[in-house]
């Protein structure tokens, strides 16, 4: 990095009832190794100890900002606050159950400061609150610059990139642009209320702007799995169903390759075969309620059969490997 030039960094954390973890997110954020951040709380008019927390810990480190909303605004509007708020050329969001290594910003912003770079995220190990092992998630490759269009067919398609920006890195202004408090959609899905795909289409709808994205083969993020965290407390289906909204939102406005969307359907499709629709409980009931433009709504049914025998072979393999186990 450049020595002369050290852009200043926001690091946002909005909170909500996280009394258990907010301390840690917050010590890995102002132990960073690189010195140019602000760090900035929103607290989301928590009913536990986390405002007393967050408070203390500002009085206690002078780049620390903490504010909190007069009311509960829901999850994706309280991210939008921390961005108003923020005055860094570039962002790194801390969800507040999460932490990250102290080199994350000083690894990963060399890398954002090329013009051409959308942005960069890390390989993730998630800390199992259960006792279960950790693991590890978005083992992309090799530390290095990809094509975006790549990331995309990922995110479509199934693949080892993120949906959530704990471990990822970007530009304030496209952060701004791109975190879509409404995402238009036929079954009333309230997006700001729930949280679940106005993630993922940050990084989609980033990727469609910048020729490349970064990715850093290091462990460098931690998110927790625990029961009051959206992606654990979530029903699956509905989860499941929900971001393929906010994908299918994307596919119709931005994906010009029909062959990619009609696979990218085809995965819907299999999902609603398997039940997860009417288990979702959000309201669709075939593909064509994921599209306005219904001559959208394509199959590839070439890949659809391809996705079926995948998912029998994994099922095969799981039989295997239980019945070797038990079989000893």
């Amino acid at each position: 990095m450049n020595n002369y030039y050290k852009p200043k960094v926001s690091v946002l954390i909005p909170v909500y009832n996280r009394e258990k973890f907010i301390l840690c997110a917050l010590k890995s954020a102002i132990n960073q190794t690189y010195e140019n951040i602000e760090i900035i709380v929103v607290d989301n008019k928590s009913t536990d100890r986390t405002f007393e927390l967050i408070k203390e810990f500002e009085r206690n480190n002078q780049n620390v900002k903490v504010y909190q909303n007069e009311k509960n605004l829901g999850p994706v509007l309280n991210w939008k606050k921390c961005i108003e708020y923020a005055t860094g050329e570039f962002v790194k969001i801390i969800w507040s159950d999460d932490y990250i290594d102290a080199t994350f910003i000083e690894k990963t912003l060399p890398y954002i400061m090329d013009k051409e770079v959308g942005f960069v995220f890390t390989s993730v190990e998630v800390v199992h609150e259960d006792g279960r092992n950790n693991s590890k998630l978005h083992c992309y490759g090799t530390t290095g610059k990809y094509n975006s269009i790549d990331f995309i067919k990922h995110a479509l398609l199934g693949g080892p990139v993120p949906g959530s920006e704990g471990c990822g890195i970007f530009r304030r202004k496209d952060i701004e642009k791109n975190l879509l408090v409404d995402v238009p959609n036929k079954v009333g899905s309230d997006f700001k209320m729930h949280a679940i795909g106005p993630d993922m289409l940050i990084y989609l709808l980033t990727a469609k702007d910048y020729p490349k994205f970064v990715f850093v083969n290091k462990t460098l993020s931690f998110f927790r799995a625990h029961s009051g965290s959206i992606t654990i407390g979530t029903n699956n289906s509905t989860m499941a169903m929900t971001h393929f909204l906010a994908r299918a939102y994307f596919a119709e406005n931005y994906v010009t390759d029909n062959k990619l969307r009609e696979k990218f359907n085809a995965r819907i499709f299999l999902l609603f075969l398997l039940g997860h629709g009417k288990k979702s409980g959000i309201g669709v009931k075939s593909i064509k309620d994921y599209y306005f433009d219904q001559n959208k709504a394509g199959i590839d049914y070439f890949y659809f059969i391809f996705l079926v025998v995948q998912r029998v072979q994994r099922v095969c393999r799981v039989f295997v490997r239980h019945y070797l186990k038990y079989s000893k």
